[in-house]
């Protein structure tokens, strides 16, 4: 199915999932958290087919030469099955944010306003290599009313399809509409052009995650708003007060725990009054880990099993056990770093200066900023929100992991007695 054909098979989907969205937007909590129940138990039900058509998507791509750290994000197991299918029950138990009164006054003309969380609508969701989105993806949206059109990555093309096909089975069991979630049925690169041109007014908001070339077709490209999920340059910046074994065990684990997902640290920056001592000890931490280290002269002379670092290397994102370490001279030095090279998505401090670390939580422009924690707490799961459809590192309209409060939007309801207004 290509050219043509696909866009015509996008516009009929963007029709099928207004109609769903109009229907959505009416249905109660209770209704709408046991269809997420149901999904959730469709998926764990079909474990089996998924896995099988996870085995198609990781032979191709191990035949492609795809690098362990693509192959780790597109893999599914039991256990990750699991997790897929508590975080819809998660998030199936996570207040309704449909209706919920953000603000409540009365100004002096005696009229009671409030302001009222409404659906989006129609989200269009486009994603990379890995499988679980498609799950996650359709029940943030489900639950805050939206209808989703998903349109995942080439290389985990089955894997998704046979997710979504089991969330629509358990939606539908309950009574929603099945066209509240629907996946793209080809890797065609047409159906992307098709939903950024917003599917004759059919999508309202376009959910890009992926790679840097994606993203800025997204932003180049789309007819329609746009939430990006910009890509993951995350730092750990080891303050001269920081307590060494804090230092070394969130060091390790913000690089190491999984080095494939958007959480994961790409750069350490360590002051330059502590690295003589604890430099080589986070460093030998993370080589004995696996970890491919690429430092500046000051780290190198330190620490020798150090590739030199490029200016490249501080603005890559390596998904992979790669770290870049630099030594700095000091905080405002770090905030500077930072500033120039990040991402605006997840930066951390380590110390025990509680006034040091207000200045960086102040001071770091970034959508999650952390004091003595691992930089993989960027996960909407670690924020209570059950799952998230991204992280979105730009200002407007939600920043931060995206669960369902985030895929809505709110209209004013205005109460009189007979007002008219002189």
């Amino acid at each position: 199915m290509t050219g043509d054909g696909i866009e015509a098979v996008l516009l009929d989907m963007g029709t099928a999932a207004r109609g769903a969205a109009k229907q959505l937007a009416y249905l109660g909590a209770d209704q709408k958290c046991r269809a997420l129940h149901s999904a959730a138990n469709a998926v764990r039900g079909s474990a089996a087919g998924i896995l099988t058509a996870n085995e198609q998507d990781m032979q191709r791509a191990r035949e492609k030469g795809l690098a362990p750290s693509f192959l780790d994000r597109l893999m599914l197991d039991d256990a990750r099955i699991e997790a897929m299918a508590a975080g819809v029950d998660a998030v199936a138990e996570l207040d309704d944010p449909v209706g919920q009164i953000d603000q409540e006054w009365t100004p002096p003309n005696g009229l009671r306003i409030s302001r009222v969380r409404t659906p989006l609508g129609v989200i269009g969701m486009i994603y990379e290599s890995r499988p679980n989105v498609t799950a996650d993806a359709g029940a943030i949206c489900v639950k805050a009313g939206n209808a989703v059109i998903l349109r995942g990555g080439a290389d985990g093309f089955h894997s998704s399809m046979a997710i979504a096909n089991a969330f629509r089975a358990g939606l539908q069991a309950e009574g929603l509409p099945a066209n509240a979630v629907q996946l793209v049925p080809s890797v065609d690169r047409a159906a992307v052009g098709a939903m950024l041109g917003g599917l004759d007014g059919a999508i309202d908001l376009i959910i890009p995650r992926g790679g840097k070339s994606l993203i800025a077709r997204v932003q180049s490209d789309a007819r329609v708003p746009v939430l990006s999920h910009l890509e993951g340059l995350c730092h750990v910046y080891v303050h001269e007060d920081a307590d060494a074994d804090m230092a070394r065990a969130i060091t390790l684990n913000a690089k190491m725990r999984r080095t494939g997902i958007c959480g994961s640290a790409e750069t350490l920056l360590i002051d330059q009054k502590c690295a003589p001592k604890l430099l080589p000890l986070i460093a030998k931490d993370l080589r004995e880990a696996g970890c491919v280290l690429r430092g500046d002269g000051r780290s190198r002379t330190l620490f020798a099993d150090m590739e030199p670092a490029t200016e490249e290397d501080w603005k890559t994102e390596y998904l992979d056990a790669i770290l870049s370490v630099r030594v700095v001279d000091g905080l405002d030095d770090a905030l500077a770093h930072i500033a120039k090279y990040g991402s605006a998505h997840t930066d951390s401090i380590v110390t025990d200066n509680a006034e040091a670390a207000t200045q960086f939580l102040n001071g770091v422009d970034s959508a999650i900023v952390l004091h003595n924690a691992s930089t993989q707490y960027a996960d909407g799961g670690e924020f209570g929100f059950g799952a998230e459809i991204g992280i979105a590192t730009g200002k407007l309209h939600a920043r931060g992991p995206v669960g369902p409060a985030q895929l809505t939007s709110y209209h004013y309801v205005v109460r009189g007695r007979g007002h008219i207004r002189p």
